[in-house]
């Protein structure tokens, strides 16, 4: 078994790291205190999915707790609630994680029950179809189900009647011609109302396999009989290697694309979409948040200052800039709500906003942007739950748990002329998605 320290920043020892011979990788993080986090990251999500099968992952995540051969649906949740447990999970493009965070307890028996039964889980899910429910026409208003196919058909309908993810899902798969990124991580009704059991199944065998996992582990314990442990419950039999990537980062689009749809709102819906760096090149991945929040994040931000306090009619009413780190390129986004009546010169100030920022940024937006982002990586070392997922990012986004310790002196060192540099080369308005949803007619 393979062994390797990491100096984690704000952490008072180093972060352990033993990866098995069959590729499970077990992550040990020390924080003082009662509270402990388990969780195991897998490296899947809809960046494995397709035209056929797109939302496999989320539908998966729901149905992992819905028993094993130890424990019938709801018993997990039932044990570890009692003991004063958060459980949760979550599926984005490169992943999909599990969680407990809870008091370790005396003798620290909380603790290894939330190791046995959520090793339990990830290794031996039983997905019965019972709890699944039955495959059926999406078209059929008379079926009245209400088990878990049902449950995420109607999150899916939810989330599309809502206009930040209308115009969201338009512009990302704008964004993309072939990466599997363009697809929505939570699938459509017409694929979950008819995927089987035995394709759920394939699935997790597929990409559920010890060398696609890191599980992590953050509290305050004794490494060497909590390794021991994780090594004992996780017992992942035999399991086939996941397929070997072959897909390539896209492109950005070779020329501005822009996209309109309408939908019942009573105002329209703005979104500038960029392609950027891989998340593991740091620099430009920092230089990126860094834009984003002089951009765009709070009312002392050029977007809001110029956009809406100093303009004369009140063309918007909200707009900001985000950046989203993904493994293969960044996503960066300048999101606004506006009244309609003013389309075309509100896409016009955007573009402006957009090419200013390229001829300079001060010294104090700099120090403003720098502060803000240490401040955030200091927060996210303040409980278990930050610690692991964190951990979690840059050991199944990136990679490589090392970055976590080049982030602070990366960060120190960028220049504003690093932050133009990085403006010119991924913020061009030639290679831009632009989507508007607007009010139907």
């Amino acid at each position: 078994m393979k062994k390797t320290l990491v100096k984690y920043p704000f952490l008072t020892k180093e972060v352990e790291i033993y990866e098995q011979d069959n590729g499970h990788k077990i992550v040990l993080a020390h924080k003082e205190g009662d509270m402990v986090n388990v969780s195991s990251w897998v490296k899947t999500g809809s960046i494995n999915e397709n035209d056929k099968n797109n939302g496999i992952s989320h539908f998966l995540e729901h149905l992992m707790f819905k028993g094993t051969h130890k424990h019938k649906a709801g018993e997990f949740d039932k044990i570890l609630e009692a003991k004063g447990a958060i459980v949760n999970a979550a599926t984005w493009k490169d992943y999909t994680f599990y969680y407990v965070t809870l008091p370790k307890g005396d003798g620290e028996d909380n603790f290894n029950t939330a190791i046995e039964l959520h090793a339990d889980m990830m290794t031996d899910p039983v997905i019965p179809d019972y709890e699944m429910g039955a495959p059926f026409d999406i078209n059929d208003k008379n079926v009245t189900d209400k088990r878990e196919r049902h449950v995420v058909i109607e999150e899916i309908r939810m989330r599309k009647d809502q206009p930040w993810t209308q115009v969201y899902n338009a512009t990302n798969h704008a964004m993309y011609t072939s990466h599997p990124y363009k697809r929505d991580v939570i699938g459509t009704p017409e694929i979950i109302s008819q995927v089987s059991q035995q394709e759920i199944m394939n699935y997790y065998k597929t990409f559920y396999s010890p060398k696609n996992v890191t599980t992590i582990i953050v509290g305050d314990f004794e490494s060497e009989k909590i390794l021991d442990k994780v090594i004992k419950e996780f017992n992942w039999g035999e399991r086939p290697e996941p397929p070997k990537r072959n897909i390539l980062p896209d492109k950005p689009v070779r020329e501005q694309v822009y996209v309109e749809n309408s939908a019942n709102v009573n105002s329209s819906f703005l979104m500038f979409g960029f392609l950027g760096p891989e998340a593991k090149d740091l620099k430009n991945a920092i230089a990126l948040e860094m834009l984003a929040i002089i951009l765009g994040e709070g009312t002392s931000s050029r977007l809001y200052m110029n956009l809406i306090e100093n303009q004369e009619e009140q063309i918007f009413n909200i707009i900001d800039a985000e950046n989203y780190p993904f493994r293969d390129g960044c996503n960066f986004f300048i999101q606004a709500n506006f009244n309609n009546e003013f389309k075309e010169k509100a896409i016009k100030l955007v573009k402006e906003e957009i090419e200013k920022i390229k001829e300079g940024i001060t010294q104090r937006e700099l120090n403003k942007a720098r502060k803000k982002l240490l401040s955030r990586f200091a927060c996210e070392v303040e409980t278990v739950s930050e610690i692991g997922e964190t951990i979690g990012y840059y050991m199944t986004v990136c990679d490589d748990l090392a970055l976590a310790e080049d982030y602070i002196p990366i960060c120190e060192k960028i220049s504003s002329e690093d932050l133009e540099s990085a403006a010119k080369k991924y913020l061009d308005l030639n290679h831009a998605v632009i989507s508007v949803l607007c009010p139907q007619k």
